[in-house]
């Protein structure tokens, strides 16, 4: 039975690169906050966040936006009129707020949306951003996140990451299946990723943008959505002095989101965690009463990785 596991875990993380596939729609919650990534890295911003306004509209912060790439930002008021100047080595962008024009390098441009002020921050649209400061700035309808700059992401071998020795991990090892690679050898160790490290490359092949958890009412059961790059990757929850408990992707409800990623799905409970150490066992119940809550971390489970375990720490706890 460990052989066969072990089987079918590299036969599914092997499916290739996302395809057309079959795709289902599965219920998401209220929109997610828009976040802005800065060379693929996601920027913090202390008080006032991005947003999409009525129009539909990305509003970014620019102060924070521009001192991130370098340029200075200076405020004057005349009169009741206030101005924002953004000035780098070179661009420079004049701008009045409740106006939807700037002065980009000295040529006026229309943005169909005011410069507005709002908690004290400053607002603008987020093309002034690209043609302002000269950025290659892309709009992320899937995942509600603006993309500046490039899109070399890091990656779980970079030094950043460090290893973890998987006998740190013992106390969620009652068994080792799921510590193995697709050539039944044991990891070298674990190495442990936060949700705010996402997107990250696992490796040198798939890229997993973001992880959720969510209800879907036509399934009547709670999911776990993976962003990813890859289709049909496997999850585990890992609990304490507990058996690691494995989740197929259910790819019936899988959807490609036409951008080379997809949203991959898998059920919070299932009859799967009847299977203990290998062996079935007919009269267990207590699968029924798994809560992600009980999970420190989410084993990203992807054959490709060789010689370490990539698990994230549970952001669902």
């Amino acid at each position: 039975m460990k052989k066969l596991l072990l089987t079918v875990l590299a036969g599914v993380s092997m499916v290739g690169m996302i395809g057309s596939g079959t795709e289902s729609a599965a219920a998401a919650g209220a929109p997610k906050q828009v976040e802005v990534l800065l060379n693929t890295i996601k920027m913090k911003f202390p008080d006032a966040k991005p947003f999409q306004d009525a129009q539909g509209s990305v509003m970014v912060p620019i102060r924070f936006v521009s001192e991130a790439l370098g340029a200075k930002v200076t405020y004057s008021k005349e009169g009741k009129v206030s101005k924002v100047g953004v000035y780098s080595k070179d661009h420079k962008v004049d701008m009045t707020i409740g106006q939807t024009s700037a002065l980009v390098d000295g040529q006026k441009k229309d943005y169909g949306t005011q410069i507005m002020l709002k908690q004290n921050r400053t607002f603008v649209p987020l093309r002034l951003v690209s043609e302002g400061l000269g950025e290659k700035v892309e709009w992320d309808k899937i995942g509600r996140w603006v993309w500046i700059g490039n899109k070399d992401f890091r990656s779980t071998d970079d030094k950043e990451f460090k290893l973890t020795k998987l006998s740190d991990f013992k106390a969620y090892m009652k068994s080792d299946n799921l510590f193995r690679n697709s050539a039944d050898e044991m990891y070298g160790g674990v190495k442990i990723i936060k949700e705010t490290d996402l997107p990250i490359r696992l490796g040198d092949k798939q890229v997993v943008y973001s992880i959720d958890k969510l209800r879907d009412k036509q399934m009547n059961m709670d999911l776990i959505q993976v962003r990813s790059s890859q289709r049909g990757n496997p999850i585990a929850f890992m609990v304490k002095n507990d058996f690691t408990k494995f989740r197929g992707v259910i790819d019936a409800a899988f959807e490609n989101n036409g951008d080379k990623t997809g949203m991959n799905y898998y059920p919070v409970i299932s009859q799967i965690d009847k299977f203990q150490d290998s062996e079935y066992i007919q009269n267990y119940t207590g699968w029924m009463d798994f809560k992600t809550s009980q999970a420190d971390y989410i084993l990203l489970i992807d054959g490709d990785l060789y010689n370490y375990a990539v698990a994230i720490v549970n952001p669902f706890k």
